[in-house]
Parts: C-alpha cells; sequence; structure tokens
C-alpha cells in the first residue's frame, strides 16, 4: 500500500513564504481535490445507490469515523432533519471517543479496535443498515475492525479514503478512493483530504436526500 497522504509536501521553506504565496500555493492545491473527485464519480455514484435502496426499504446509514474526516460527518448529519425534514435515527454517526466529545478530538481511540463494534451494536446495527468508514489513511483500527465486523454478520459497508489500495477499501462493499495526493502541509490530512471529504458528504447526502424525494 502506497500511503501518498504521508508523503512530502510538494512546497519546501514554507516558513519563508509570504502571506501572498502560502494563500495562492494552498489555493493550487484545492483546486486539486475536485479532480480526485470527479475520477472517483463511480465509486462514488454505487455507494449513493447502496445507501438509497437501504434506506428506502427502512434501513438506516451510519457513517464511521475519527479524526477530522468523522467529526466533518457529523456536521452533515445534523444538518438532515432540519434541511430535508427527515425523522432522526436515519442517518447516523459512530464517532471514535464519541460525538459529546469531539472538540477533545481524542486521538486515542482511533486504534480502539472494540469501540466502533460496540457503538454500532449498542445502535442495534442490522442487515438492513449501510456503514460508511472515513479514514484519509485507510487504516485506522477503529474503522478498520468495525468494518471487518460488519462483514462477518452480512451488513453492507462502504467507505471513503485517501490512499490507494488500503484495508478499509478491502473490506468495504462499495469503496471510494479519492487520492488527492501529498498534502500542503505533510501529512496534514485536515487540508485537502478533508476538503475532498466534506465535498463527498454534501454530495451522497443531497442526493440520497433527491433520490428519496425529499427535494422538489
Amino acid at each position: 500500500m502506497t500511503r501518498i497522504t504521508e508523503q512530502p509536501s510538494l512546497y519546501r521553506h514554507l516558513e519563508s513564504m509570504s502571506i501572498e504565496d502560502l494563500t495562492e500555493n494552498i489555493n493550487r492545491e484545492d483546486q486539486k481535490v475536485a479532480s480526485a473527485i470527479k475520477n472517483a464519480l463511480p465509486q462514488i455514484n454505487r455507494l449513493i445507490a447502496a445507501i438509497v435502496s437501504r434506506l428506502e426499504n427502512g434501513g438506516r446509514m451510519f457513517y464511521l469515523g475519527a479524526g477530522s474526516g468523522g467529526r466533518l460527518s457529523v456536521l452533515d448529519a445534523i444538518e438532515l432533519p432540519t434541511t430535508y425534514g427527515i425523522e432522526k435515527g436515519i442517518v447516523n454517526v459512530i464517532l471514535a471517543g464519541g460525538i459529546d466529545r469531539m472538540a477533545e478530538a481524542p486521538e486515542e481511540m482511533e486504534d480502539d479496535r472494540e469501540a466502533g463494534w460496540k457503538q454500532l451494536c449498542e445502535k442495534e446495527i442490522s442487515a438492513a443498515d449501510i456503514v460508511v468508514g472515513i479514514s484519509a489513511s485507510g487504516t485506522t483500527p477503529f474503522v478498520l475492525a468495525a468494518l471487518e465486523k460488519c462483514r462477518e454478520n452480512g451488513i453492507a459497508t462502504g467507505c471513503i479514503v485517501s490512499n490507494p489500495g488500503s484495508p478499509i477499501a478491502a473490506q468495504a462493499d462499495f469503496p471510494v478512493e479519492v487520492i488527492t495526493g501529498p498534502e500542503f502541509i505533510t501529512g496534514s490530512t485536515r487540508m485537502k483530504c478533508g476538503t475532498a471529504q466534506k465535498m463527498i458528504f454534501d454530495m451522497i447526502s443531497t442526493t440520497v436526500m433527491v433520490r428519496m424525494g425529499r427535494v422538489e
């Protein structure tokens, strides 16, 4: 597996750049995100179709994540009941450390291989539902272990990752690999990876709601 997300920045000596240089270079990198998502549209479309199918048949969707990606999924899910009038509990988030501790960013919880599946069981996860794992690296233990348990129990899974050929993608029925390249700050995946995740969350939730008749 190639960890593109951890490769060195394409830019050197950032500390010597002017404000104008920094913002121009960050903007140049951000422009690559939309192209990466365009390349992944076939995968995204398959994932959305699977989500729509589960929800139309009474199932639920669960985002499952840690770190920046997990927190961004919370922002997506909490907007849906007020924006589209859906019942709470149709789109859910399982976040490493718990949503109530979201601001604390307890990174040690990302390595807990038991917590994700435990939280899903507390929500009475079933084969009627679908779980979408979120991990820029594609290796986060919290996400990977829970997807493995989902597969063992016949629960459909998807994922959003930013490295090719990751363990998490291998465990997902509907993997989405969005390869945004090295970050402007080496390894700072809250930047391009986070931007890509937010754009994909918007794309998923909006398309799902339209297909379910929530927009005219």
